[in-house]
């Protein structure tokens, strides 16, 4: 039988770069998932206060050299590739000069959230799902984490709906306490577009703000993950009312909960895990 194949998709990862529980947890959570036999990978962006040096990132010229449009912009897509040696892992970075090379992540030294968190955010999408295509690799599952990965559900089950990388992809994606207060440019679902999708596509992503994204990707998702104390409880209404299947893993020390999720797709059965 075919290993499952584990996608994860997020803005953070230890050691690379801290900023919540989600770094912790994308380092840990792979790691476990190929010890039980998964094949993964890992893609997250190349913020420009990831130390290279350090990290012994280099570039993939095989996979770099693609333009991500956005709102009609041409912009160039540069993979870059660390390894975790002691994990026996891989991690693709997505990075692009305009959009990450900064020395903060999403608000300026002011606290200020970036005018362009949007565009980002909409880059990152579109080049993770680009780079995978590329890679020639098709995953069962894609595992999002973070707000900013809020488009991969969308995008999966639309405009990638009859690419045979992803045809057959389930979406999981997992809620943490990572409320922010700030909201996205006003024409993020318009600049978000791609393909063939249409306006309607993304109405789910009713407003640009914290709940807006979340409404949006959880409009797609197949099942969801809580990862961790303290979710806000305005997203785990939404939660309940889409009734999609609620795994918890707030307590799952040895990561057997997400084990057997992904076992359930590999099944293609979907239940709720309490």
């Amino acid at each position: 039988m075919a290993k499952t194949k584990i996608l994860y998709i997020t803005h953070e990862m230890s050691p690379f770069l801290e900023l919540s529980k989600i770094s912790e947890i994308t380092r840990e959570l792979p790691q476990a998932m190929q010890e039980k036999g998964f094949e993964i990978r890992i893609l997250m962006p190349r913020f420009g206060n990831i130390n290279e040096r350090r990290n012994r990132l280099h570039e993939v010229i095989r996979l770099s050299g693609m333009n991500i449009v956005v709102d009609n912009n041409d912009n160039p897509l540069i993979i870059k590739v660390a390894s975790i040696p002691a994990a026996r892992m891989q991690v693709y970075f997505l990075d692009n000069e305009e959009y990450f090379q900064r020395k903060h992540v999403f608000t300026d030294k002011e606290g200020k959230f970036f005018k362009d968190n949007d565009e980002r955010a909409i880059f990152f999408c579109k080049g993770a799902l680009e780079t995978v295509k590329k890679l020639g690799w098709s995953p069962d599952v894609v595992h999002c984490h973070g707000w900013m990965t809020a488009l991969i559900p969308a995008y999966v089950k639309t405009a990638y709906k009859d690419d045979p990388t992803f045809k057959d992809t389930k979406i999981i994606y997992s809620l943490y306490a990572d409320k922010f207060e700030h909201a996205l440019h006003e024409r993020f679902a318009d600049k978000a577009l791609t393909g063939n999708m249409h306006a309607e596509d993304l109405s789910s992503y009713d407003s640009s703000d914290y709940y807006g994204l979340y409404n949006g990707a959880l409009h797609y998702t197949d099942a969801v993950v809580l990862s961790e104390e303290n979710i806000d409880e305005k997203l785990l209404n939404i939660v309940k009312k889409s009734e999609i299947p609620i795994t918890d893993c707030r307590n799952d020390a040895e990561f057997e909960n997400y084990s057997n999720l992904y076992e359930q797709f590999s099944n293609e059965e979907l239940e709720t895990v309490a």
